[in-house]
């Protein structure tokens, strides 16, 4: 990094001074208004630490985006977030910056690129790696800069996302606010290693440590860095030490430190360290101050009464911004009446492929996607087709990568992530929860996340308990997400497409028992509608209800009810969330008894989900109880006798539409 002078003019210092003052007497105003409980749940002030925001962020460009932690209020006022906007985010009031949805933790504004603070501790450096990703593949110069504490470092998704940045080189500034104390536990209690920046070196990652409490040194520092980023393209990690004179939030009584301690720095601190300088050398006088604080003071009055007036939301608008207002419409291809064999797994393959070169945007991402071709040979050749850069082989850390998935698709791309087996998104759970499935909703609608993620599940191969899962249903209770479960060759080939269209995150669970089978498909096969079940056998005397794996057991079945004189109906879900209701209903309306089919552990099941419906909407059109095939409340054995007898098989679909039927 070359050596940079920090300009000292009379206007820039004053600039300096003004923008902590303004931030420390904001957070002074909403620690008043939480005793008033205008302002609840957590607070979390960033006292004492304004130097890091003040230095860093007037510096980045319009273009380039911030990505916050919780206590992000001095991040948002410094990028440019009106302070009445924040106000009344902080109130709960539709006039605040993400539209009374987010509160104190979650501050968004996508016209000044600010991306949010993060309740989950680490949880927006994947997010911000994800934000770089999609500039570095476009060719863009922008910098994301990603804010985050010293208690993240302990976090596997800083690890995680440490690496990608370095490994792929991603232009993100990394600045830990650290403050000493994690919550309430000190970092020589937390740590092995205490100094955090050797851990970022590790990977490789330029690095550089700055008092955070002096704003001329971090101001500085972030020059230096924020230089050698746009010059390489490579990231840099800014360690700004500091210190937060008050309570993690404001429900903490702090009784893990001394008063003497917080005194101490207090003496320290950023602004009057600043301010007395200032003064003893001439280049502020003592009305430039009390003109800053009547400035500030009058700009807070504003806010507040802002606030004050604000409107809250109206109840029968709860379910807004949970999945975007509109989705695109499906352009389906016309069939060509050639019809061609091939395997549900190249099916896909082919999907991945029209996608890829129809979007420049897309590209996948996961384990071994890339020169191995896919733990299920899925992507195999594509690597060739398409180059290393859009199919792209990520390390072990399903957590990161996924959340820079996510993030990529924020800055307008369309990720295809690969979880190689849908026992390991158990370990990306937080980003798919925690941030696709409520971006949306907690930014008030600014920002979407039209991520795919694909995953194999479902038992049958026997890789034994740790392999077998079948997990659709957990995924499908989450409000805000899409779930899919193609079972045909069609939907394999045409979902994907439709998914990569939608302005929401959308999963996709391709059941390992599919990959190999072989059917005939329309040679101009292309998107589909992935909003309605299908009805892939009609029947007149009971309804069997099912998706992904268990389709082709369920029409098996259903032949050999035919033999024995009942004529079963067989509807195929699709999609899993949103469940369609409407055709559900219609059949067992028709039909009049129903069985569930769903290869989730029974208690707590999708098939529980679907009961449940069927009883609230359709309990006076049945003539009999309705029945479940569920899997076995067991982890799923490796033998192979005991598999199959763990999970749904076509003797026990049999058996159930029988005493639906009343044949038991």
């Amino acid at each position: 990094m070359t050596a940079i002078k920090p300009k000292l003019d009379h206007d820039h210092v004053r600039q300096l001074l003004q923008d902590m003052i303004r931030i420390r007497r904001f957070e002074d105003k909403c620690a008043e208004m939480y005793t008033q409980e205008k302002i609840r749940g957590f607070l979390h002030l960033y006292d004492g630490e304004e130097a890091i925001a003040a230095g860093i962020i007037p510096l980045l460009s319009d273009v380039d985006r911030v990505v916050a932690t919780y206590r992000e209020h001095g991040h948002a006022l410094m990028r440019g977030v009106s302070m009445s906007s924040v106000m009344a985010e902080m109130y709960g009031k539709s006039e605040g910056c993400s539209g009374g949805r987010g509160g104190s933790m979650h501050l968004f504004d996508a016209e000044t690129n600010f991306y949010g603070g993060n309740a989950i501790v680490g949880g927006g450096l994947p997010l911000a790696a994800g934000l770089a990703l999609a500039d570095r593949m476009r060719g863009d110069s922008n910098v994301t800069a990603c804010f985050f504490g010293e208690g993240a470092v302990a976090e596997g998704e800083f690890h995680e996302t440490l690496n990608l940045a370095a490994l792929w080189q991603l232009p993100v500034l990394f600045v830990c606010e650290n403050n000493g104390y994690a919550m309430g536990t000190a970092l020589a209690r937390s740590e092995s290693e205490t100094d955090i920046s050797r851990k970022a070196g590790a990977y490789g990652v330029e690095t550089r440590v700055v008092d955070g409490m002096d704003v001329v040194a971090v101001e500085v520092a972030a020059m230096q860095a924020l230089e050698h980023i746009r010059e390489t393209g490579e990231p840099v990690f800014l360690e700004c030490r500091t210190y937060r004179f008050r309570p993690h939030s404001m429900f903490d009584a702090q009784l893990y430190r001394d008063k003497e301690e917080v005194e101490e720095w207090r003496q320290k601190g950023p602004i009057l360290r600043f301010q007395t300088w200032l003064l003893e050398n001439g280049l502020i006088r003592d009305k430039d101050i009390t003109d800053i604080e009547v400035q500030v003071d009058a700009e807070i009055e504003k806010a507040v009464a802002f606030a004050e007036a604000g409107t809250w939301e109206p109840v029968a608008s709860l379910t807004k911004d949970v999945m975007a207002a509109s989705v695109p419409p499906v352009d389906a291809a016309e069939p060509s009446g050639e019809m061609v064999e091939t395997t549900y797994r190249e099916a896909v393959r082919a999907a991945i492929s029209d996608a890829m070169t129809r979007d420049p945007d897309v590209f996948l991402m996961g384990e071994d996607v890339g020169a191995y071709g896919g733990c299920y040979a899925v992507s195999k050749g594509l690597m060739d087709a398409f180059g290393p850069d859009r199919i792209r082989d990520t390390p072990l850390s399903e957590s990161g990568f996924t959340g820079a998935g996510i993030g990529a698709s924020c800055a307008g791309m369309r990720p295809i992530v690969e979880l190689m087996t849908v026992n390991f998104s158990l370990l990306a759970l937080d980003q798919i929860l925690n941030t696709a499935a409520t971006l949306r909703h907690m930014s008030g609608g600014q920002f979407g996340v039209p991520v795919v993620i694909r995953m194999a599940t479902g038992a049958g191969k026997q890789l034994a308990a740790q392999h077998s899962h079948s997990l659709e249903g957990w995924y499908a209770h989450i409000p805000g997400l899409k779930v899919l479960a193609p079972a045909t060759l069609e939907d394999a080939r045409g979902m994907l497409w439709t998914a990569l269209q939608d302005p929401d995150p959308v999963l996709i669970f391709e059941n390992v028992m599919l990959y190999n089978r072989t059917d005939k498909i329309d040679s101009n096969a292309g998107p589909v509608d992935i909003s309605k079940a299908a009805i892939r056998r009609p029947g007149k005397d009971l309804t069997l209800i099912t998706y992904g794996g268990s389709l082709y057991k369920t029409l098996e079945a259903a032949e050999v009810l035919a033999g024995e004189g009942i004529d079963a109906e067989v509807i195929d879900l699709r999609s899993l969330r949103p469940l369609d209701d409407e055709t559900i209903i219609g059949s067992v309306a028709r039909t009049r008894r129903a069985v569930v089919v769903d290869e989730g552990w029974r208690s707590g099941s999708l098939a529980a989900e679907i009961l449940a419906r069927i009883m609230e909407q359709g309990f006076w059109t049945l003539d009999a109880p309705v029945g479940r095939v569920c899997a076995a409340e067991v982890p799923i054995p490796y033998p192979k006798h005991l598999e199959d007898a763990s999970i749904p098989q076509v003797p026990a679909i049999v058996a159930a539409a029988k005493a639906a039927m009343g044949q038991a």
